[in-house]
């Protein structure tokens, strides 16, 4: 994946030059020698934001599971403190 950079300028000027740079990689838009903007492909825009899930979401079962575990037939047993 290749990069660009381009001034504000610039961009301005040729902004299907920008699009097209956007599909081999991100369009750095500098305004007075610095970054201050970046385009990218909408495809790489979407590959970037995709939703992560919480791990929470990731552990949770879902509603339609049933879980009946067997009981135990064991006694509990008494604590050892010593």
């Amino acid at each position: 994946m290749s990069f660009t950079t381009l001034s504000s300028r610039e961009f301005n000027q040729d902004a299907s030059r920008a699009k097209k740079a956007a599909d081999s990689g991100p369009v750095f838009i500098t305004d007075r020698g610095r970054p201050a903007h970046v385009l990218l492909s909408i495809q790489e825009y979407q590959r970037l934001t995709h939703q992560r899930r919480s791990i929470v979401d990731a552990l949770a079962m879902p509603e339609d599971v049933e879980f009946d575990p067997p009981r135990s037939r064991e006694l509990p047993r008494p604590a050892d403190f010593e």
